[in-house]
């Protein structure tokens, strides 16, 4: 099922349970309170009777009925009478009177409990001496019921009678069903109007909703069919799918820049790699075409070759670091600069026999180490390949600002903006060994961190480039640089 589709039932679903829980409730009330006013007249009709005296042959009335027709005593009239059926019953249980409005006689149904009633009520004996209890308590006794008489069905009360016997009023109900019945189908038709309402504007709202939603799935078709990123894409928007579409505008620009920055890094080392490789095809033709080179030509030549490997060696390795960026697999961890600054200085001390002064503080960061390695073994590389004094390298470390300070020749500040790009090298560093990549790892590296790098001329000569991390933790004494531009 589609997404479109399932907008719709949802929203068809809700309309039309809410629909049936109103009608139902409204239903419901309405039933309830029509009975109720039913129940109300039937009671204010039994107390409006004006007597309710014994009915039948017995010892307290052998006359005869003692029991007065309604509406026979002068003054009285029972209010909305018209609309209910009387029937008395007897102390024995049997009817005695009917009235009903249209002068039809309508028989009234007498079950045990209505005979119960009629013989409980008190004798008239009982009535003359006080002993009878009021019309309002027995109308406490009053018992309501729904039965059928002649196919109709009525709403019937019993109420026993002050001098014995009973009263039964009765009430139709068909007009009652009349009015629930034509509440039933109006409720009926309103939920269908409202479940097809609900439908016709649940389809313009899914078109509406899923639209934009349509053109990303096209759009991404389109990327993965074609390569293309320049796609057309719906405007970004404030609610989910305006950020949706957002979110996928910025993640085909980050793809982009990231082919061109693959794309520039293999033009850029398809153009350095064409140096040494030319270097070496010329020392092996020569190799090749002259047997019988001089020694000392011989070794010249093998020296260049070893030379130009190595440098291939180490250009390929660095294309391969930034190519595949093997240091964000590694685990992030609080790294101690101090002691892992001591550790590169070390190993560069040996590979070099330069003498690295090292002044660092305690300070902490959340980092990758074999990456920060990297970076700080390149700085002091590049300081050691540049400064040919023989002088001491400083190397500082203070509030995540990492420092390395060389007596070489300096920068120019025509190359300070272009310095850690990748391939990048000076005018007057063409004739040095190395790839230009060694800073732009430096760079690499700092960004993934969160941090930047500078460069710097040194007071009284040389160079200072470095990064600045985001230090975690900064010892009491530690004091942050600003960075140098």
């Amino acid at each position: 099922m589609t997404l479109r589709a399932k907008l719709v039932l949802a929203l068809v679903l809700l309309s039309a349970t809410a629909t049936v829980t109103v009608g139902a409730w409204s239903f419901t009330t309405t039933a309830d309170r029509l009975h109720a006013e039913i129940d109300e007249s039937l009671l204010a009709a039994a107390d409006a009777i004006p007597t309710r005296a014994p009915v039948g042959r017995g010892p307290d009335r052998p006359g005869g009925s003692a029991f007065e027709r309604p509406g026979e005593q002068a003054g009285v009239r029972l209010r909305g009478f018209e609309q209910v059926a009387l029937q008395l019953i007897d102390r024995d249980g049997s009817p005695a009177t009917l009235v009903q409005s249209d002068g039809d006689v309508l028989v009234l149904p007498v079950d045990d409990v209505d005979r119960t009633l009629a013989m409980q009520g008190p004798t008239a004996g009982e009535a003359a001496t006080g002993d009878a209890r009021q019309g309002a308590l027995l109308l406490r006794q009053a018992r309501f019921r729904d039965d059928v008489v002649d196919g109709e069905a009525f709403r019937i009360l019993t109420v026993p009678g002050t001098e014995g016997g009973a009263v039964q009023l009765a009430r139709s109900l068909a007009e009652t069903d009349r009015v629930l019945e034509s509440l039933r189908r109006g409720t009926a038709l309103a939920v269908l109007i409202v479940t097809l309402a609900a439908g016709a504007i649940g389809w313009i709202v899914a078109r509406q909703v899923t639209r934009p939603l349509d053109r990303l799935t096209t759009a991404a078709t389109e990327v993965g069919a074609t390569g293309r990123l320049d796609v057309d894409l719906p405007p970004a928007g404030n609610d989910e799918v305006g950020r949706l579409a957002g979110a996928f505008r910025d993640m085909l620009g980050a793809l982009g820049r990231s082919r061109e920055a693959q794309q520039r890094l293999v033009q850029d080392a398809g153009h350095e790699l064409r140096t040494p490789l030319t270097s070496l095809r010329t020392n092996i033709s020569v190799l090749q075409r002259h047997d019988d080179l001089p020694l000392e030509t011989r070794r010249r030549v093998l020296g260049d070759l070893d030379a130009e490997s190595n440098e291939l060696t180490g250009l390929v390795n660095e294309l391969v670091d930034l190519a595949v960026e093997r240091h964000e697999d590694e685990p992030v961890r609080q790294v101690a600069v101090a002691a892992l600054v001591d550790r590169v200085a070390e190993r560069v001390r040996r590979r070099t026999g330069r003498v690295i002064n090292v002044v660092a503080d305690d300070t902490t960061v959340d980092g990758r180490p074999a990456a920060l390695e990297r970076a700080v073994s390149n700085l002091l590389d590049n300081a050691t390949k540049f400064d040919d004094s023989g002088a001491p390298i400083d190397l500082t470390v203070s509030a995540g600002r990492i420092e390395v300070c060389d007596r070489g020749p300096g920068i120019d500040p025509a190359d300070a903006p272009r310095l850690f790009d990748r391939f990048y090298r000076a005018l007057d560093a063409r004739s040095r060994p190395g790839s230009g990549l060694g800073l732009a790892i430096v760079r690499d590296v700092a960004e993934t961190h969160g941090g930047t790098v500078f460069a710097a001329p040194r007071p009284g000569g040389g160079a200072c480039v470095g990064l600045v991390l985001p230090a975690s933790r900064l010892s009491p004494d530690s004091h942050p640089h600003p960075p140098t531009l």
